[in-house]
């Protein structure tokens, strides 16, 4: 039996993250929403929550900062019990930290050793930047030019920093691998593999 979910997300990446890790547990999206930052997500996670009383929801955000924690979002954000089918996962700290998770892959995407990235992808900063900072090393001159911004350009990132990253998601990045790297992956795949198996269950 294929289990389905609605989709809320931040931006194209996420979705790309999250439809990975779903795929991985044959679960289908059957909308998404989102798509506009986490202040959005934000005012529409209490009626999700409400949602998901009838029709199971994923929603996936950042952490953003060390001064708090996942419950703590999860629990402020939503400002009511949490519903069981909900799956409320927040990544630590940027989703960017999965993507450099599946260390072998990235490391071939960017042509630098394994060595280079860190074992505790959770434990990283701001990883966005350390990708830049990576990136600006690599020897595929297309890859530097799409990821890391121009000398002199006031933007944070690459042109094409986005689509590159959400084609190495889509192709390459695999959950399994990613998760002995990030603890707060490895509880995302862990709720997932339990809403499977409780959807699994045949009714009486």
């Amino acid at each position: 039996m294929t289990s389905k979910v609605i989709l809320a997300v931040e931006d194209s990446l996420s979705k790309a993250v999250a439809e990975r890790i779903l795929a991985h547990y044959a679960i289908d999206v059957a909308q998404t929403i989102g798509l506009r930052g986490s202040g959005y997500l934000r005012t529409k996670a209490r009626s999700l929550n409400i949602t998901a009383l009838g029709f199971p929801v994923f929603m996936l955000t950042d952490l953003d900062t060390r001064k708090r924690c996942p419950v703590d979002v999860v629990e402020s954000w939503i400002g009511a019990p949490r519903n069981p089918g909900f799956l409320f996962r927040v990544a630590v700290m940027e989703i960017e930290a999965w993507v450099l998770a599946d260390r072998d892959a990235f490391a071939r995407f960017i042509t630098v050793a394994t060595t280079r990235l860190p074992n505790d992808a959770d434990s990283i900063d701001d990883p966005k930047q350390l990708i830049i900072n990576l990136v600006r090393r690599c020897k595929d001159a297309g890859l530097r030019r799409d990821l890391v911004p121009a000398s002199g350009s006031t933007a944070t990132i690459g042109p094409a920093y986005n689509a590159r990253l959400t084609q190495f998601v889509a192709t390459e990045w695999d959950p399994s691998s990613a998760a002995p790297a990030s603890a707060s992956l490895r509880r995302t795949l862990s709720s997932l593999s339990r809403f499977v198996e409780m959807a699994q269950r045949p009714t009486r």
